[in-house]
């Protein structure tokens, strides 16, 4: 069985990484959009609608890595008659934390902005620049000013990346906190989509 995924950019290296330590290299092949559709959910459908269409009858099976993303409904309309499968939830935060951790630090603070490794690697390019803070920094408070607090959901335990977290906290003017949560929903899907019917996957590796 040939699966491709078409992930968010911003997932790249973390389902590179799932592909590789689940021996899953001769049965997956993953290509990323661009990471700046992050800021651009609109987009999301029509890049992913593309993709698919050129892959034609390539492939047996494509899992699409995007949650929902702010999409609100568009990317499993264009998905609805296809091969195509996208990841559950609404978003990449829910995935990597899963639904019920998610769903209980949403309710425990509402006002929390949440970054994974991958933003807050590029929090500059992304958010700063991305939002036009760099240039406005007055908007800082429009877009912030009812956050409380910045929750990074990271990936690794990584003091370099939890440094530059706080500092990123510290420019939005937010408390910092982190949970390590790693690949949480992601890496079981992947491997179930990828590995099922002659994939070469061994399920028990799956953390």
């Amino acid at each position: 069985m040939r699966t491709l995924v078409i992930g968010c950019g911003a997932l790249s290296r973390e389902l590179l990484d799932i592909v590789d330590r689940n021996g899953l290299q001769d049965a997956v092949t993953v290509e990323c959009l661009p990471a700046r559709l992050h800021n651009t959910p609109a987009e999301i459908p029509g890049a992913v609608a593309e993709r698919i269409e050129r892959a034609g009858d390539t492939y047996d099976r494509i899992l699409v890595g995007y949650a929902d993303c702010g999409t609100g409904g568009d990317l499993d309309r264009v998905l609805e008659g296809t091969v195509a499968e996208r990841l559950e939830g609404a978003h990449c935060y829910e995935f990597y934390a899963t639904a019920s951790v998610f769903a209980d630090e949403h309710e425990s603070e509402p006002g929390t902005f949440y970054l994974t490794d991958f933003l807050v690697r590029h929090f500059d390019r992304i958010v700063v620049t991305g939002l036009g803070l760099d240039r406005h920094p007055q908007l800082r408070d429009d877009y912030f000013g009812n956050y409380v607090r910045v929750l990074h959901l990271a990936q690794h335990d990584d003091p370099g990346l939890e440094r530059q977290g706080r500092l990123a906290a510290e420019r939005l003017g937010l408390a910092y906190e982190r949970r390590v949560v790693g690949y949480g929903a992601l890496e079981p899907a992947l491997v179930r989509f990828g590995g099922e019917d002659g994939g070469t996957a061994d399920h028990d590796l799956v953390a």
